[in-house]
């Protein structure tokens, strides 16, 4: 029976034309529900923000004045985490990606990480006031929050730091041991250079996990009222996320407080976006400078 090639290519076309068709639908709707999220907290807190906003103290139990404290815990804990789980999770990568031979335990290491990256960020926040908190003595601090932030982040920074390891072709590995170099020399001459801008990416999605987390400052750093910076590492401190929410859960009149709060995610989401475009611009440079090498 002969077979119609025109039929067939017909077929194979018009599939085509149904799944782009399907994903393009896909793709705006998922455009547009981020759209409208972010038109309703621009146009519910724009009218909030302005100078006094972002460098005053709170008063009046927060219904009135700026969220200055919350925008400087909430750099603290952000910048406190990254120091943490940057450095741990790209070392644990490069152990797991270059040193550690395939087998039954590098399959037990993955899973668990694997499994460690879907706790949820509550549990996060009760392990953290367990051990920074009571154990270690820490106290309701920016330390006891950073790391315990900087726990839920390390997934995020081993896997992606992992798959930008392994995204590097191995022949640079190779012709790099072929010379006579060891394998640290590889790895950090070579292999990370290249993998570098990539693994820029897992610190930028680092940061945009912890920086909207409430859970886990709940247990370890957040204050209720603190109208004042904190001194030093061992200090509590306000945060975007935990105001928000006792902006939009308590006090006395929730109505009056609801503008502050709108405006106060407008703030969040703007921290968020400004450090992701400063993370693209530092991938971009070091794309360059290893094209130039």
């Amino acid at each position: 029976m002969a077979i119609d090639e025109n039929k067939i290519t017909r077929s194979k076309k018009r599939n085509q034309s149904i799944a782009f068709c399907v994903f393009a639908v896909i793709g705006f709707l998922i455009v547009a529900i981020l759209v409208t999220v972010l038109s309703f907290i621009v146009i519910k807190g724009i009218g909030v923000i302005n100078w006094d906003f972002i460098t005053k103290m709170p008063e009046d139990g927060m219904t009135k004045g700026g969220i200055y404290p919350a925008i400087i815990g909430t750099l603290c804990l952000v910048g406190g985490s990254m120091i943490f789980a940057f450095p741990i999770g790209v070392m644990a990568a490069i152990c797991m990606n270059e040193y550690v031979k395939d087998g039954i335990l590098k399959k037990i290491i993955k899973q668990m990480t694997n499994n460690l990256s879907g706790v949820p960020s509550i549990v996060f926040g009760l392990f953290g006031m367990a051990l920074f908190v009571n154990k270690l003595g820490f106290g309701d601090s920016i330390l006891a929050g950073s790391l315990t932030l900087g726990l839920l982040a390390l997934p995020v920074v081993i896997r992606t730091t992992e798959e930008a390891l392994k995204a590097v072709d191995d022949t640079f590995r190779h012709a790099s041991l072929g010379l006579g170099a060891t394998t640290w020399q590889t790895t950090r001459n070579v292999v990370l250079p290249i993998a570098f801008p990539n693994i820029i990416t897992g610190l930028i999605l680092s940061v945009g996990r912890v920086s909207g987390e409430t859970a886990p400052i709940l247990f370890t750093v957040a204050a209720y009222f603190l109208p004042k910076l904190p001194t030093s590492i061992f200090d509590q401190a306000m945060a975007l996320p935990y105001h928000l929410y006792v902006l939009s859960t308590s006090g006395t009149n929730i109505e009056e407080s609801r503008p502050i709060a709108y405006g106060t995610a407008l703030v969040l989401i703007i921290i968020v976006l400004l450090t992701n475009i400063l993370a693209n611009i530092l991938r971009k440079y070091f794309s360059k400078k290893v094209k130039m090498n």
